[in-house]
């Protein structure tokens, strides 16, 4: 069985798209956005990074590897596995697409789930 494809996209930069489980896989709405104003099918607000840790990070490039570390610790966790299981099954066989509304993706928690669920589903492959 072929794995799932998970892919990463800004909220802004494809706001109709209809392809694959999309997931808004951000804490908080982004701001000056209306609730119809992207297509998403799941807003995940448990699978993004705790407030703490969120408010840890900033957004500070040189804690990336620190960031990532105590966010994967946050996605094994029983509530994080949770919420991951509850996507996956949400999603069933579509692939997933990832939304978000930061800049910087690839310094993102989104970089970081895309990497778990990829893991975890070749696991299960």
């Amino acid at each position: 069985m072929p794995t799932r494809a998970v892919d990463i996209e800004r909220v802004y930069d494809h706001p109709g798209a209809e392809d694959g489980f999309r997931v808004f896989a951000d804490r908080l709405w982004p701001r000056g956005l209306r609730k119809d104003a992207f297509h998403y099918d799941d807003w995940a607000k448990d699978l993004a990074p705790s407030t703490e840790l969120r408010r840890w990070y900033g957004h500070d490039v040189a804690e990336f590897a620190e960031f990532r570390s105590r966010y994967l610790a946050e996605l094994e966790s029983p509530d994080g596995r949770t919420a991951v299981e509850r996507v996956l099954e949400l999603a069933g066989d579509r692939s997933i697409v990832l939304l978000t509304a930061t800049s910087d993706v690839e310094h993102s928690h989104v970089e970081v789930l895309r990497d778990f669920l990829v893991e975890l589903l070749r696991e299960f492959s």
